[in-house]
């Protein structure tokens, strides 16, 4: 089974999920903390649309090569 991350809050030294889940009750779960990024959540969304557009753009046949795209930018040092 594929899960999709809980996003959760520490409250009196709890975990506390932020959002409704369908976890059958009592199930057992372990926890990974990792490091957040220090985007914000207009910076996420921003970065979300960025990546909504480049994909679209990818889809639609408007890529560089990898080596061309390199190789321009070599010439701007």
């Amino acid at each position: 089974m594929t899960m999709r991350p809980l996003r959760a809050h520490v409250h009196n030294g709890r975990l506390v999920l932020d959002e409704p889940t369908d976890l059958p009750e009592g199930e057992v779960f372990y926890l990974q903390p990792v490091e957040a990024d220090e985007l914000d959540d207009d910076e996420r969304a921003r970065l979300h649309e960025a990546l909504r557009v480049s994909i679209e753009q990818m889809r639609s046949g408007q890529t560089l090569d990898a080596a061309e795209a390199l190789a321009e930018l070599r010439t701007h040092r």
